[in-house]
């Protein structure tokens, strides 16, 4: 493999674990993270003989590894240290450990300082941002691989990494680029299942994907993506598309595609998008002639599907839902369940729902950007060494693509989700309100799937498993061992996956992680066993998507995909 080739796959995975299924909603700013640093530069001032003592080890530390005495090396799981240069080559390796003595000390004296335990961690985010900033492998200098390149290209690689600069600063506001897009076209090799929208709602498309085996399952499943990011998560490139994956297996598939919202659509909320999901429903039982239905909601899309179905319920609507799935999905937010909330108070929820009343709506790429400094290792110092340093393109990758085609909230909705953050009302009946009616989950009385990852930073998997003591029904869990997208996205041919299962659900997620059993592979086949389980009759597979009430309009992936 060549030096270029192992840079790519490293973007590539990093992206795997980090994309931005969830963006933050609430948004980070400056002033809190001055806040934070105030109050450790405080620490410095009233503790100069700990700062004086901190000082001095670093000093003595520096001392010995100029000598080559000191014993301090980089983390070997440290990816940004793998280039041999920084073990072999003198000047490279007092480099790597000048840092980690830096990031060591640094770290050491911030435990030191005595701060409140929330007071302790901001500071500890703050501290990281700056010495990860600092890595040597974020310079020219400090990177051994990107001297070679430029050596080798005779500095065209630099030349390249200028003009990389220069396209970023005008076209992605200054962050650099995660992904080259040219490759890529929705409704071709990307969102490319065969299908047609069915129902065109103001606020999502409804799309009926056509059958590829000659019988299906009676009873369809219907998916509710999140409003953040596209629907073609789902249904990405053909080797892994959940959508394709299910119609294979002789599923009937639904997929709504949110509409991309404008400041004009501000007042659009959880019961406008409820409504969607309703009149998708109805739809559905016209076309397939089936009483009941089995729902799927992700993130995002799993609030506004869980919310729903508590609304039906609370209205007296007729229950045509037979499951529930929710896939890396967190019912009961919990501010230590992110970095992001490290710094929540009630005056920061209110500023975020504030900024976007103020706008109408709350803008993807502002979300993405304040994620990509939650993660800034994986998700920009990787890309400066890439597309600066080194002068290459960012990784041609489908699911970074599908990152970069952000979308919009609107403002209610947005008010809505942090509302859902604040109050915990999937905990707490009758603490949300959707037009005036109160919101009880335990009115869910289907069986409940649920999902979640062993390395998920975004939605983290004891998170996802509280969501198991929340149904009155029964539930099941499933940790698969991968990351946020990984865990999703996890086609079963040639899977290096594993995922774990228990029949029970005890309310400590340690507890059922010390009884469950470890499988091989991925968990698309068992939760697909588990829904024939619920309802295993056949029917002749449709011969075209629709009906005479509801004609297709459209070829998949429809229209709304497309807005920006």
């Amino acid at each position: 493999m060549t030096e270029r080739q192992h840079n790519a796959d490293a973007l590539t995975r990093a992206a795997r674990d980090h994309a931005n299924i969830l963006s933050p909603v609430i948004g980070l700013r400056a002033r809190d993270l001055a806040a934070s640093g105030m109050a450790l530069l405080k620490q410095a001032v009233l503790q100069p003989a700990l700062g004086a003592e901190y000082s001095t080890k670093l000093l003595a530390e520096m001392a010995r590894i100029v000598v080559g005495a000191s014993d301090v090396r980089p983390n070997p799981r440290d990816r940004r240290f793998s280039d041999p240069a920084y073990s072999d080559h003198g000047l490279f390796r007092r480099l790597a450990q000048g840092w980690c003595a830096i990031d060591r000390t640094v770290d050491e004296w911030v435990e030191a300082t005595g701060l409140e335990e929330d007071e302790l961690q901001r500071a500890r985010f703050i501290t990281r941002l700056i010495t990860d900033s600092l890595a040597p492998g974020n310079f020219l200098l400090g990177n051994p691989s990107a001297l070679r390149t430029a050596r080798e290209t005779r500095g065209a690689s630099l030349m390249r990494g200028l003009r990389n600069v220069a396209k970023d600063w005008i076209e992605n506001g200054g962050m650099p680029s995660q992904v080259d897009k040219t490759p890529f076209r929705v409704g071709t090799n990307l969102a490319s299942t065969s299908g047609s929208v069915i129902l065109e709602h103001p606020v999502a498309e409804l799309i009926q994907y056509a059958a590829s085996t000659k019988r299906v399952r009676s009873r369809p499943i219907l998916i509710a993506p999140p409003q953040i990011n596209k629907f073609y998560i789902y249904d990405m490139s053909p080797k892994n598309s959940l959508v394709k994956y299910l119609v294979d297996q002789g599923f009937q598939v639904f997929m709504l595609s949110w509409r991309n919202p404008t400041a004009e659509q501000r007042d659009w909320g959880i019961a406008e998008y409820a409504d969607a999901i309703a009149d998708s429903l109805s739809t559905i039982r016209a076309v397939t002639r089936q009483k009941k239905i089995d729902v799927v909601g992700a993130c995002a899309g799993g609030i506004t599907m869980t919310a729903a179905l508590a609304y039906f319920a609370g209205i007296g609507r007729e229950n045509d839902v037979a499951s529930l799935t929710l896939m890396v999905n967190v019912l009961e937010p919990n501010a230590e369940d992110t970095d992001v909330g490290l710094f929540l108070n009630d005056d920061i929820i209110e500023a975020a729902r504030k900024r976007s009343s103020r706008a109408g709506v709350l803008d993807g790429k502002s979300t993405a950007r304040v994620f990509s400094w939650m993660r800034p290792n994986d998700l920009i110092w990787n890309y400066v060494a890439n597309n600066y340093l080194h002068g290459n393109q960012p990784p041609a990758f489908d699911l970074l693509y599908w990152n970069a085609d952000t979308t919009r909230l609107p403002a209610r909705l947005h008010s809505d989700f942090l509302s859902i953050f604040k109050d915990s009302p999937f905990r707490n009946p009758g603490k949300m309100l959707i037009r005036d009616v109160p919101i009880d989950i335990r009115s869910i009385q289907c069986p409940v799937f649920l999902t979640g990852g062993t390395t998920d930073h975004i939605t983290p998997w004891h998170a996802c498993y509280r969501s198991t003591q929340l149904f009155p029904g029964d539930t099941t869990f499933v940790l698969s061992t991968a990351g946020h997208i990984q865990s999703l996205i996890n086609p079963p041919e040639n899977s290096k996956r594993r995922f774990m299962t228990n029949p029970q659900t005890p309310a400590d997620p340690d507890d059922w992680l010390a009884d469950a059993k470890e499988h091989d592979g991925s968990w698309w086949p068992y939760w697909c066993e588990w829904l024939r389980n619920l309802d295993a009759t056949e029917r002749n597979a449709p011969r075209k998507t629709g009906n005479k009430a509801f004609p297709p309009l459209r070829p998949a992936p429809g229209k709304y995909v497309y807005e920006s």
